[in-house]
């Protein structure tokens, strides 16, 4: 009778750490996509970045002034906890591009 309680509770903290580990992951690839793209990189290689994250995710750029920005999404459906999440991380960085008049520098 315990046991079915025990790998109920087992299987939502799997979940819960599932959740937190793409969070993080997301985070990370908005701003290495951010670099990217601030440092010349074509915007399909910081999509590349932000879609091995997590299977699905998508991203949008914002230029601001002498700094980019990228705003990377993801839904996820952890387990057994069977609600979807939809995260959201934006990550920024100084445009390399816009300071040097369009060359990325060495």
């Amino acid at each position: 009778m315990i046991l079915p309680a025990v790998a109920l509770v087992l299987a939502l903290g799997v979940g819960v750490i599932h959740i937190g580990a793409v969070r993080v992951a997301l985070t990370d690839a908005a701003a290495d996509a951010a670099r990217l793209i601030g440092r010349g990189d074509s915007e399909g290689a910081a999509a590349s970045r932000v879609s091995q994250a997590h299977s699905g995710a998508q991203m949008s750029v914002d230029h601001v002034g002498p700094v980019v920005c990228v705003t990377a999404r993801t839904e996820v459906t952890p387990g057994l906890l069977g609600a979807l999440f939809t995260f959201e991380a934006r990550g920024c960085a100084l445009d390399d591009t816009a300071l040097s008049g369009g060359e990325s520098s060495p």
